[in-house]
């Protein structure tokens, strides 16, 4: 029965690092989705759905996702979520008149 209920975590896991993939960067490409259902370890999928939730852009993403599967550097302005939002004025990043 162990083994069922990791099965369960994995694709539980699997599904909620694609859910933050899209409401973060939009639609992902297959590619990515099948890398993501290759993982069979839930160290390495709860440390990329961190990185998914606090990566910038999709590129800063998909270089966590070749790192090695004990890496664990989700720190400094790479993983500033904010970082690549325009400063001061509206959404589109223009100024209040």
């Amino acid at each position: 029965m162990f083994n069922f209920q990791n099965e369960a975590e994995l694709e539980q896991d699997r599904e909620d690092l694609i859910h933050v993939l899209k409401m973060r960067f939009g639609e992902i490409a297959p590619g990515i989705i099948e890398k993501v259902y290759e993982i069979d370890e839930l160290d390495n999928l709860e440390r990329l759905i961190l990185a998914a939730a606090n990566a910038p852009t999709l590129s800063v993403f998909l270089e966590e996702l070749e790192a090695p599967h004990d890496s664990f550097k989700l720190v400094g302005e790479r993983f500033n979520p904010l970082g690549s939002m325009p400063m001061g004025g509206d959404v589109d990043g223009k100024k209040d008149k």
